[in-house]
């Protein structure tokens, strides 16, 4: 029977408070349970500690969003609005205060990792994040989670060659306007062609502005694109760049919808290439980060295929050698 290093799972009960619309809205509280049932109930459930993110301080979402956006986010909220901008944004009266609490997962899991209380640390949080920019909520993201820790683990904690890998079916945007023309942010994402996927963003020319040019990576994959497609990606231009760049801070946005059981995207990987993007962030945290690493839970539509999806992941991050 396999072996599993310790494991450190951020939630919270009130992420099934952000209410998307009774059952008929892909971004819905089911995804957050069924993740918890499955890692309740699986091998790795002896190797996970639990921990309760606070909401994110105002000061650490300002440094991603701005002032006058989280003013109209809040106010949408409290009015009763049922959506931000798009009627993709579903939001209800509790939304604002829990994309902060999603906001807060990323942020305790840094403090973790920080105090030498934990190495691998997955935060199981809604709403999503990478797609939020600086004043547009998108794609069911309102508060930017995976900017937000990164901001945070620069400015509170001084660390500098800080990577975030994204391998959500859809590129993050918003965490590429966010890192665009800053050196110190490595930004990779693999993600379904642009041409095809939402939101539009993420081609290959896309390499960074100004002082942050060439520390954007864009692997945007065609259509149909299963696992071969992926590990030949991610074991070459992946590779390369966190061998050149050299990270000593790892952030990973999961998104589990490129999964051939989600309608989300046309990509078709298979639950086994989770484990295998685990084990490859696990030997790149050993090397270059003294084994610490922070995931925070993007994408992924279909319950069953998220929650398998998860569970192998993290298989493959806590795998003893």
């Amino acid at each position: 029977m396999a072996e599993f290093l310790p494991l450190t799972l951020i939630t919270h009960e009130r992420y099934l408070d952000h209410d998307t619309g009774r059952g008929d809205h892909p971004e819905n509280p089911e995804r957050i349970t069924a993740i918890l049932r499955r890692l309740k109930e699986g091998p790795l459930a002896r190797s996970i500690r639990h921990l309760s993110p606070k909401p994110a301080e105002r000061e650490w979402i300002l440094p991603v969003h701005r002032e006058n956006y989280l003013f109209r986010f809040e106010e949408a909220c409290l009015s009763g609005k049922e959506m931000l901008g798009h009627p993709d944004n579903r939001i209800c009266y509790d939304s604002y205060e829990i994309a902060f609490l999603a906001a807060g997962a990323g942020i305790a899991g840094i403090d973790a990792i920080e105090a030498g209380n934990a190495e691998r640390v997955f935060c199981c949080v809604r709403p999503p994040g990478h797609h939020a920019e600086a004043s547009l909520a998108l794609g069911f993201c309102f508060i930017n989670n995976v900017a937000v820790a990164a901001r945070y683990w620069q400015k509170r904690y001084n660390k500098k060659r800080l990577m975030i890998i994204d391998w959500d079916a859809h590129h993050g945007n918003g965490i590429q306007e966010c890192f665009d023309e800053d050196p110190d942010v490595y930004y990779i994402s693999i993600h379904e062609h642009p041409t095809f996927s939402f939101p539009g963003t993420g081609y290959a020319y896309e390499k960074g502005m100004g002082a942050g040019k060439g520390t954007t990576l864009n692997i945007p994959l065609p259509p149909g694109s299963g696992d071969d497609e992926f590990l030949k990606a991610l074991k070459t231009e992946v590779a390369f760049a966190v061998e050149q760049f050299r990270p000593e801070a790892l952030i990973v946005a999961a998104g589990f919808d490129g999964h051939g059981l989600d309608d989300m995207s046309g990509l078709a990987y298979s639950t086994m290439l989770y484990g295998h993007i685990g084990t490859y962030i696990a030997a790149w945290a050993d090397r270059y980060c003294q084994g610490k690493s922070l995931t925070i839970l993007e994408g992924g539509y279909h319950a069953e295929a998220l929650a398998s999806g998860v569970e192998t992941y993290l298989g493959g991050l806590a795998l003893a050698e």
